[in-house]
């Protein structure tokens, strides 16, 4: 690389949004650059769907984070995979498709101030990159179906493939007609506007192998693009911020790490930072924008003083419950010989079926913690597997695991630089149960996965409660168990909210402009001012998606 380097615009981070962005922004005639600090996507365990096992916890493709000791989970600390790779997270996930509820996307409006924020007003955008099994088959999609995703008729195919899970189990069969019997009801479509329902899970995966949005979004079309040029193994240390004469600041570029040298990238146009949600906030407080006593404290010069950048921290928290069952298969038993073990390789090898096709989870229910909930506000992941915590083995005896989230937390956490160094990980502090609200919706979530298993659809398994433990009935109990069994769904936003003007803690406006700073935008899922109610990986790329669209205009009208 060249010491200095000038493009249009420079994107930070090639994963979910930053991948999409590359697209879009590089399909006119615009210089783009997109830097990232992992690797290519050329590892063979990124692209085999049960490969996140050997991904999560890998330097190859994760950031090996992890949490500051937490009260709320009784002092515990928890890994917190980030993707390091093209692809990002995408690389790295569960390949659960889900876009949130109506209400999410109604409440950014009202947080905002900016109507196009609404359900209605993003559906396009969800749309525009969708391209979904059931509509290669006409018959199998109704008018409302094709209202909601997009219509092969019309030309609407996108590049981000959704397609239904290649495997079902007995056992999970069963947990989903036990939760119909426990009055959740049957459904088909998780991305409808409200959620509530069992059903499996679809998942952005392509004829059997991880469909991550560097092959979605960067392989197909960026590659071969004259102003298109990317950096892999390239750490932005931190953002160039020029003083204007008369005191406005405005982003003119990048300095960048190469593992031998600083190099400068600069932009005539818009930096883009998508770098996540914990990585995005870490670069700005290095550049000098943030809290203002933050910054001192590690001695870097204050360029802003924008109090948010870190702050509203908001994660999914699962409560994994497991039970163990008889006289059905789990994948317990079916991956404890090597012959089991052979078995799900070969089918996979000839079919791209079974376990190595799988989903970290297959099976999906929203629903209400209690009655008095005035929406679906719990997300369960079934899993007809069971193991002490990610990356141990799977438990010697048959069993399920039923994880169950609060989907709109209350909790509010930080993530904070620990030195201005930019190879030293941020502290990042979840705060997880830390109010009153969240520790009685875990009590209570518990109690809802007790109802459905009591049905008598499971009944023939004989299913009993191994983790948790039945002994275990009052809220102060439960919500302290919580603490102890509970993990990270991955799923952190909001540590560069959008909002209002006159919201302190708005870091960037409702274009996802950060403020007091030109020429500078956050596009990732840092930017939400509160979380989807489900998975992040799809809502992340509608942001991108309508970002896209607004940096394209304001260059069209400059």
């Amino acid at each position: 690389m060249a010491e200095t380097a000038e493009f249009d615009y420079i994107i930070i981070g090639g994963g979910t949004a930053g991948a999409l962005l590359s697209n879009r922004l590089s399909a006119g005639r615009y210089r783009v650059l997109l830097i990232e600090a992992g690797r290519k996507d050329d590892y063979h365990w990124i692209h085999i769907p049960v490969g996140y096992l050997y991904c999560i916890g890998n330097p190859r493709t994760d950031w090996l984070y992890h949490t500051e000791p937490d009260a709320g989970l009784n002092g515990r600390t928890l890994r917190y995979p980030r993707g390091k790779t093209l692809g990002g997270c995408s690389s790295i996930n569960g390949m659960i498709y889900m876009r949130g509820q109506a209400r999410d996307y109604d409440q950014w409006a009202a947080l905002t101030g900016d109507d196009s924020w609404r359900w209605d007003n993003t559906l396009a955008y969800f749309r525009r990159h969708e391209d979904h099994w059931r509509l290669d088959q006409p018959e199998g999609a109704n008018e409302n179906f094709k209202r909601l995703h997009g219509n092969k008729a019309t030309g609407s195919t996108g590049e981000w493939r959704v397609e239904k899970q290649r495997l079902r189990w007995d056992v999970l069969d069963a947990f989903a007609q036990a939760a119909q019997q426990a009055g959740i009801p049957a459904t088909d479509d998780f991305n409808g506007g409200s959620n509530e329902g069992v059903g499996y899970f679809e998942v952005n995966q392509k004829n059997g192998f991880r469909w991550n949005t560097a092959k979605a979004f960067l392989r197909p079309t960026c590659y071969g693009r004259a102003n298109f040029e990317m950096w892999t193994s390239a750490h932005v240390t931190r953002l160039n911020i020029e003083t204007r004469p008369d005191g406005s600041k405005r982003c003119t570029g990048v300095q960048v790490w190469d593992g031998t040298q600083m190099i400068t990238a600069t932009a005539s146009r818009e930096v883009i930072l998508s770098a996540g949600a914990v990585n995005s906030p870490q670069i700005l407080q290095l550049s000098g924008i943030g809290p203002a006593a933050l910054l001192r404290q590690h001695g870097i010069d204050v360029v802003h003083d924008l109090p948010g950048v870190g702050a509203n921290l908001q994660d999914h928290l699962q409560i994994r419950a497991v039970f163990k069952v008889n006289g059905v298969t789990t994948l317990n038993t079916l991956a404890s010989s090597l012959w089991g073990k052979a078995r799900i390789g070969l089918e996979y090898l000839a079919k791209r079926t079974g376990p190595m096709s799988m989903a970290p989870s297959q099976l999906g229910a929203f629903t209400r913690s209690s009655a008095d909930q005035p929406w679906p506000n719990i997300e369960y992941h079934v899993q007809p597997l069971s193991l002490d915590a990610f990356g141990e083995p799977l438990h010697s005896f048959p069993a399920f695991t039923a994880s169950v989230c609060n989907l709109n937390p209350t909790s509010r956490g930080t993530v904070n630089i620990k030195s201005p160094d930019f190879k030293a990980a941020p502290a990042i502090a979840p705060n997880y149960l830390s109010t009153p609200e969240d520790r009685q919706v875990a009590a209570d979530s518990l109690r809802v996965t007790r109802r459905i298993v009591a049905q008598p659809a499971l009944a023939k398994y004989q299913p009993q409660e191994w983790k948790p433990g039945v002994q275990f009935e009052s809220d102060e109990d439960l919500a302290r168990l919580a603490g102890d069994i509970a993990t990270t769904i991955f799923h952190p936003v909001g540590t560069t909210k959008m909002g209002r003007d006159g919201d302190p803690m708005a870091v960037l406006d409702s274009q996802l402009r950060v403020r007091g700073i030109d020429g500078l935008r956050v596009v990732d899922a840092g930017a939400m001012p509160t979380i989807t109610s489900g998975n992040t990986n799809s809502p992340t790329l509608m942001l991108a998606e309508r970002a896209a669209e607004w940096i394209v205009a304001a260059r069209r009208t400059a």
